[in-house]
């Protein structure tokens, strides 16, 4: 060890750590819902290549040119065979994803959408490889059944935005 002039020992330095940048994107989906028998029903997605009973909403990163309020409409028909009419913004959901052993900060903003046209689960061949299936869930219990933190709170906002009307 050496000791420097103020009478402190001096450590060597630990090795610099260094990060890679981390890659940003941003994402927009929605909460589709609609009502049966009185009662308010959202649309799900298993994603595709996840287990049975893995639910989520669906979402999609912003096109070149889109808005997110669009993406969110363009996502929600695409995954789930609906056709959406926004009501309103319900927030974001931030989280960082690993891809292809790059680390992502992703920001989704999520909106509430009145279900239109279509039926569930009716969706192009090539989304197949996105979505493995498509379907109503009753939305008091979307904070339990879906699996992701931020897209169970998003789900909530909507129970309670609902109730309020």
């Amino acid at each position: 060890m050496l000791t420097t002039t103020a009478g402190l020992r001096n450590h060597q330095a630990p090795p610099c750590v260094t990060r890679e940048p981390v890659r940003r994107e941003f994402s927009a989906g929605g909460v589709l819902v609609r009502s049966v028998r009185g009662r308010p029903v959202f649309a799900a997605i298993r994603p595709q290549g996840k287990r049975e009973g893995l639910w989520a909403l669906p979402k999609g990163l912003i096109g070149p040119g889109e808005s997110a309020e669009e993406t969110a409409l363009r996502e929600v028909l695409e995954e789930t065979g609906v056709q959406g009419r926004p009501v309103e913004k319900l927030g974001h959901v931030r989280y960082v994803d690993a891809w292809a052993g790059e680390r992502v900060f992703k920001v989704v903003s999520f909106f509430l959408l009145r279900a239109g046209r279509g039926r569930i689960g009716e969706i192009a061949d090539d989304m197949r490889i996105e979505v493995a299936e498509a379907r109503w869930l009753p939305l008091e219990q979307g904070p339990k059944l879906l699996a992701y933190k931020g897209e169970k709170e998003m789900a909530q906002k909507a129970l309670d935005r609902l109730a309020a009307e």
